[in-house]
């Protein structure tokens, strides 16, 4: 019997049962099946169930529940495990999103959160209280990439009863998988690098059912369902996703050793770099010579100078999200982290003219030349 290799896209709101019975089970969880697609749809359950083997390979105790995007998995899962009187911590160079909702959303709710540098394992204990209920971590921070240690960070949560959370967008489970370093749940916005191509807007979030299962239950309360032909597109991604985090990893490391020392740039920051203060850090929790697809880069000049290089380039593309076999850059402070005032920006480590690199899956040395007329056009 054939069988398709394309993933079924269900574009159903809706199924229908043969008994009234049969969709009061179906509901109740009492048997398998799918009744409404804000509940589970079959393309949606798919994609998840694949980043789940992506994640946590070899665990059959594993599960992931899938998002409109991953805004919708962060928020829904911080609400899913906080309450009024419970207390955050998570990290200030967080991605702009993140941020506010730490700082303006969360607070509305009586949740009150303790923003800061999550690589200071000793302050994050320091920071703990009675009322400790999450600690919240990104595996590389947006867009500093800072590397905390996760393994840590998850001792001093578990320590204090706390759940540990990380957002590993930045990485991918190619690059790391932070369930395997103590983290109770693993956060993606599948927008980015599962997706791989920014045709399609998801998140996910995954861990086993102790601690997914109530982030399942706000998910189906507050509506970030993923839609089907979006599941599909992004579960087409995970498909080359090894071979395009390889690729991007390798060019990203090289685009920053050579970017290093030119006029134009007063900081250079990646992961893979030996002069990155968390070098280490990143080359003990992530695969051998995977260092993410992101660069960072300080352009002397502020903000106008920030912006002008970005203006400059010609191949590579002026664009939102990351991620994507597609280069990309972003002036952060205008555009990513545009809810950062200038105090809060530097409390990050946010230069005024830092820029955001994406690196794609173009010709590296194509990729180089264009960086560097960019940054020459500047300092002419």
């Amino acid at each position: 019997m054939s069988r398709p290799l394309g993933l079924a896209v269900v574009r159903s709101a809706a199924f229908a049962f043969d008994t009234a019975q049969h969709y009061s089970d179906v509901v109740a969880g009492r048997a398998p099946g799918y009744s409404y697609s804000r509940l589970d749809n079959p393309t949606a359950v798919a994609f998840a169930a694949a980043v789940a083997a992506l994640e946590a390979p070899g665990r059959d105790d594993v599960r992931a529940d899938p998002f409109a995007s991953g805004m919708a998995a962060i928020s829904t899962t911080l609400i899913a495990h906080l309450r009024a009187g419970d207390h955050v911590i998570g990290p200030a160079d967080c991605y702009g999103g993140s941020y506010s909702l730490f700082t303006h959303w969360l607070p509305r709710l009586g949740i009150d959160a303790t923003l800061l540098d999550m690589t200071d394992t000793a302050a994050v204990r320091a920071a703990v209280t009675d009322r400790t209920a999450m600690v919240y971590a990104e595996t590389i921070a947006n867009p500093t990439l800072t590397v905390p240690d996760l393994t840590a960070l998850a001792a001093t949560a578990h320590e204090a009863g706390a759940r540990f959370v990380v957002d590993s967008t930045f990485a991918s489970p190619v690059v790391c998988r932070p369930l395997e370093h103590g983290a109770d749940l693993a956060l993606h916005s599948a927008t980015k690098y599962l997706g791989g191509h920014a045709d399609a807007t998801g998140g996910v979030a995954v861990g086993t059912p102790v601690h997914l299962g109530p982030v399942r239950e706000a998910r189906i309360d507050l509506g970030g369902c993923l839609a089907p032909d979006e599941a599909f597109l992004l579960h087409r991604g995970l498909a080359t996703l090894p071979l395009r985090v390889r690729r991007q990893c390798a060019s990203a490391t090289l685009v920053a050793d050579k970017l290093r020392g030119h006029p134009a740039v007063g900081r250079v920051r990646h992961p893979g770099l030996p002069s990155h203060p968390q070098h280490g850090t990143a080359a003990r929790l992530f695969e051998p010579a995977l260092f993410g697809g992101l660069v960072t880069i300080d352009v002397h000049g502020g903000r106008s100078a920030g912006m002008a290089f970005c203006d400059a380039l010609q191949t590579v593309q002026v664009a939102s999200s990351l991620g994507s076999v597609h280069s990309k850059v972003s002036h952060v402070a205008s555009t990513t982290h545009r809810q950062l005032d200038d105090t809060a920006l530097a409390a990050a480590g946010i230069a005024p003219g830092q820029v955001r690199i994406s690196v794609g899956a173009e010709d590296p040395e194509e990729l180089l030349a264009d960086l560097r007329q960019a940054l020459d056009a500047v300092t002419s």
